[in-house]
């Protein structure tokens, strides 16, 4: 009786993970800011991917205008969906193919065009990092492949070239 007790606990105890955000800055006014979980045991891992994130969701703005969202739990099975994050760097991998190890492709597609209509997406592969909005590549928000996409912990100030409110985890 005893056992089925604390399991019941167990179940009950809320899962705790590790809240950050991040703030992407391209060309021509686009920006996006961003919120992510994941489980606090990885916290020190070499690598997170995209199955071990419990929340994410990003904003996208076009100067000081919200031009669209996306979040994980809008994944459908045909989502575009590849996440490569380095925690002990504090920073998204970038400059790889989007569908790689070195890349991100967040309901954007390898042809930056396959996030829905309406929709939002993002992607960092190996010609520049760039955003889909409604169905259609954004070519002039690219920026260089490489540009370092840093992550903070949600209680430290994001610098994100102007006033935007942070997405909030769903």
């Amino acid at each position: 009786m005893k056992a089925v007790a604390v399991i019941a606990l167990v179940a009950a105890t809320p899962a705790f993970g590790v809240d950050v955000h991040f703030c992407w800055i391209g060309n021509e006014g686009y920006r996006m800011t961003g919120r992510m979980t994941y489980p606090d045991h990885l916290a020190d891992a070499e690598r997170i991917t995209g199955e071990d994130v419990t929340a994410f969701e990003i904003t996208g703005y076009r100067d000081a205008s919200i031009i669209g969202t996306w979040s994980l739990a809008e994944r459908g099975p045909d989502t575009a969906w590849n996440l490569n994050f380095l925690p002990r760097e504090m920073r998204f991998a970038t400059g790889g193919l989007s569908y790689g190890p070195d890349g991100q492709d967040w309901n954007a597609g390898g042809g930056v065009d396959a996030c829905g209509v309406p929709g939002f997406g993002f992607n960092s592969g190996s010609a520049a990092q760039d955003i889909c909005l409604d169905g259609i590549y954004a070519i002039e928000s690219g920026i260089p492949p490489d540009t370092p996409l840093p992550v903070r912990p949600v209680d430290t100030p994001l610098e994100c070239g102007g006033e935007l409110q942070l997405s909030e985890v769903r």
